[in-house]
């Protein structure tokens, strides 16, 4: 029986002892996959939780050049789908065996410094979840040389040292296209958000293509300049408030769910009219929100868990070259 005080620091021999196994079987039992008896772990797990041992992290990362730790840099809580996405990140994440770094990226300026922080913590990789990421910052990152995988989550990276993981935006735009030419609109208004280069999706340009292309006519377009419904709400009011009847458009295209549940209230609140048979509005992401009674938001619906299984694959080193190919779907609503 060990004589370790329980609150006292104790060590892998300390639970070795208590368990009645080897160091290298206790060791071995804190690691995903290592080749140890179930009852052997559970003996170790037990001794570990009655002594209050914790591995050292740093030291076993030191060890094996691997921390089991991911960076996620996030620049725009105000939009609700970056929520969702965190969900399901850190909860497939950590079932796959990684912890996860959390930062809150304020600017361009202070993407680059988070960036070069995580690099600094030894991370087995970053993971961009935002628009703020310019190629300074991404170029500053790699530079170091100490960030083994630079990933772009949900859009578009154009840097050839990123790895994009993303929707395919010509397809799923293509689609909504498709959607509002068939619904017999005729003078739609696209909503744009942030217009990056380095981190960007190209829903606009495919929507503005395809549609002057099916019809001869140029559509109207307007870039909100954040995802953020607030500010949806106050751009709507502003484009919309005081035109003639004859100028409102008959449908709101817009980039994401975000600026579409802020165009929706303005519709509403600021114009006096009624969605979808005034003013219809189309979506993108189908946020938690967009189901809600108040919205009933017509959205599309990106796959994001085959998009995080897909990111998990890379961190283990495997090749997939459909990462930024994923497909999913419109879901059909009362709001157009």
């Amino acid at each position: 029986m060990s004589t370790k005080q329980i609150g006292a620091s104790a060590t892998a021999d300390d639970v070795a002892e208590l368990a009645g196994v080897s160091r290298w079987t206790v060791t071995r039992a804190f690691k995903k996959d290592a080749s140890v008896s179930e009852k052997s772990r559970l003996k170790v797990m037990k001794a570990a939780e009655q002594l209050g041992y914790a591995p050292d992290l740093l030291a076993s990362s030191l060890a094996s050049d691997r921390s089991n730790l991911v960076a996620l840099l996030v620049d725009d809580f105000s939009n609700p789908h970056k929520l969702v996405m965190l969900e399901k990140l850190t909860r497939l994440l950590r079932k796959e065996g990684w912890d996860t770094l959390l930062v809150n990226t304020l600017s361009e300026d202070d993407a680059s410094v988070a960036l070069m922080t995580a690099s600094q913590r030894r991370v087995d990789a970053a993971v961009l979840i935002g628009s703020r990421f310019d190629d300074k910052g991404l170029a500053t990152a790699l530079g170091a040389r100490r960030l083994r995988k630079l990933l772009v989550f949900a859009r578009y990276s154009a840097n050839p040292n990123t790895i994009s993981i993303c929707c395919d935006d010509h397809a799923a735009m293509s689609e909504i296209c498709q959607y509002v030419l068939d619904k017999g609109y005729k003078h739609p208004i696209f909503l744009a958000g942030p217009q990056t280069v380095s981190a960007h999706v190209i829903r606009k340009e495919t929507f503005l293509k395809n549609w002057e292309g099916a019809t001869g006519r140029p559509a109207e377009f307007s870039d909100v300049g954040s995802y953020d419904p607030n500010a949806a709400y106050l751009h709507t009011k502003d484009l919309l408030l005081g035109r003639e009847e004859r100028d409102l458009p008959d449908v709101l295209v817009c980039e994401n769910d975000a600026i579409a549940i802020g165009a929706i209230d303005a519709i509403r609140f600021e114009l006096g009219l009624r969605v979808p048979q005034d003013i219809a509005v189309i979506g993108f992401d189908d946020v938690p929100q967009a189901q809600s009674p108040n919205y009933q938001l017509t959205t599309y619906r990106q796959p994001l868990d085959i998009m995080v299984a897909g990111l998990i694959d890379v961190l283990k080193g495997e090749d997939r070259q459909d990462l930024a190919q994923f497909h999913g779907e419109i879901v059909v609503r009362n709001s157009a």
